[in-house]
């Protein structure tokens, strides 16, 4: 996913041996996994002034004040641990220190796989550190998904992340792209995603984070980054669990009347078929870099100001990676178990019936409609532009051979044709 090389026992040997960068590193929830880099790769009293895990929920409180959600595994503790491990070494090392010294501070706090049961693996990840000797200090907070299936591997990958944060923070700073692709010097792809990074103090606050998410698709660090409708990155599993969510699909350069009103009238009928839920249906459009990914010409800045001319319309906005519809819905199936819908033309719903749409995927058209459609999964489809005629399923430019699937999925509910749609709307 980079060209550079380096090896994390290279970057922390690199780090050990400059006299003028010294910090802390604290953990929670996965070991000391990036203080074990640093201690390998010898000479680590050079860069390390303490190294902390506070796996119990008392010490760790002792130490860092009772979280108000009483969450351990979240923004708020990090920027905790971060603030207090920073002040602690400025006051207790700085004079001691050379002047030209650089201090910073690390931090995790991580839900690793455990050892009785299996969950969502996620965690925080930052570094508070001067840019320049005596400044103020500047952050970098990210959000990560552990996707290996065994605790070992996903403490690896979270001491090799974190080396590469450490390292990236005092060598890229003034390159927040090539800090971000840096991260996964020496991973894989499909072990770890990077789906939030915010950037914070009076050198790297300069940078707009906003972009900075969009990076994070460009680079395929993350498949996706979520948007409120304030404009401002969202955690997905935050914004999204437990809430029926209306999603559409479009290139967006402009947000049309004729696009809010066909998702009004979606989220009407798809909140009257779900009536009980407890929570609003949350309205989400989705625009994918997928199209322009294979050439890398993907202009970030003008995909943010369609994130905002949509944040203003009211709508959280997915800016995906994604090019077939049937990830859209599994990624939304991944943090909700509520009901989801979909609203599109006649050619979005074209497109899911063609066969060579599925190229490479295992199981071909089978496997997308069996993904697209899973359970309390429907497709609002509306006629428009050259369909808006059409009145019937039947009609629609679909193989023969694929009908029946067209057919099952029609009279069972889950696709259904908004026929009246144009006579209201007239």
């Amino acid at each position: 996913m980079t060209e550079d090389s380096s090896r994390p026992i290279e970057k922390a040997l690199s780090l050990n041996l400059d006299p003028l960068k010294y910090g802390t590193i604290v953990e929670i929830g996965a070991g000391q996994e990036v203080a074990r880099w640093f201690f390998q790769a010898g000479a680590a009293a050079g860069t390390i002034a303490k190294t902390m895990s506070a796996y119990d929920m008392n010490f760790s409180d002792q130490i860092y004040g009772t979280a108000a959600d009483g969450r351990y595994v979240s923004r708020s503790r990090l920027a905790r641990m971060l603030e207090r491990e920073f002040d602690l070494i400025v006051s207790r090392i700085e004079e001691h220190r050379p002047d030209e010294s650089r201090f910073f501070s690390f931090a995790n706090t991580v839900a690793a796989q455990g050892f009785n049961k299996r969950a969502e693996c996620h965690g925080w990840m930052g570094i508070r550190l001067q840019s320049t000797p005596k400044a103020p200090p500047d952050d970098i907070i990210l959000h990560v998904r552990l996707l290996d299936e065994t605790n070992l591997d996903q403490q690896e990958v979270l001491g090799i992340l974190g080396v590469n944060l450490i390292y990236g923070a005092y060598h890229y700073g003034d390159n927040p792209e090539k800090l971000l692709k840096s991260l996964v010097d020496g991973l894989r792809w499909g072990r770890v995603e990077v789906d939030l990074v915010e950037l914070r103090g009076p050198t790297l606050g300069t940078f707009d984070n906003r972009l900075m998410a969009l990076e994070l698709v460009k680079a395929s660090l993350t498949r996706a980054v979520l948007f409120d409708p304030e404009g401002q990155v969202v955690i997905p599993a935050d914004a999204l669990y437990g809430h029926r969510v209306l999603a559409m699909r479009g290139k967006f350069h402009t947000v049309e009347q004729a696009d809010i009103d066909m998702f009004a009238h979606a989220k009407m009928r798809f909140d009257a078929a779900t009536a009980g839920a407890e929570k609003p249906i949350l309205s989400l459009a989705e625009l994918t870099m997928a199209q322009l990914a294979n050439d890398r010409k993907v202009d970030t800045s003008e995909f943010l100001s369609r994130v905002n001319r949509l944040s203003e319309a009211g709508y959280h906005v997915l800016i995906s990676e994604f090019f077939r519809h049937f990830r859209v819905s599994q990624y939304l199936a991944r943090y909700t178990r509520e009901a989801v819908a979909m609203a599109m033309d006649i050619e979005g719903l074209a497109d899911i019936f063609r066969e060579d749409y599925y190229d490479g995927v295992t199981g071909g058209i089978l496997e997308g409609l069996g993904q697209m459609f899973a359970k309390s999964t429907v497709a609002y489809v509306y006629p428009t532009g050259a369909y808006a005629a059409l009145r019937t399923l039947e009609d629609l430019p679909v193989e023969d051979h694929l009908r029946p699937l067209l057919t099952y999925l029609h009279e069972g509910g889950q696709i259904k044709l908004v026929e009246d749609y144009n006579s209201r709307m007239d």
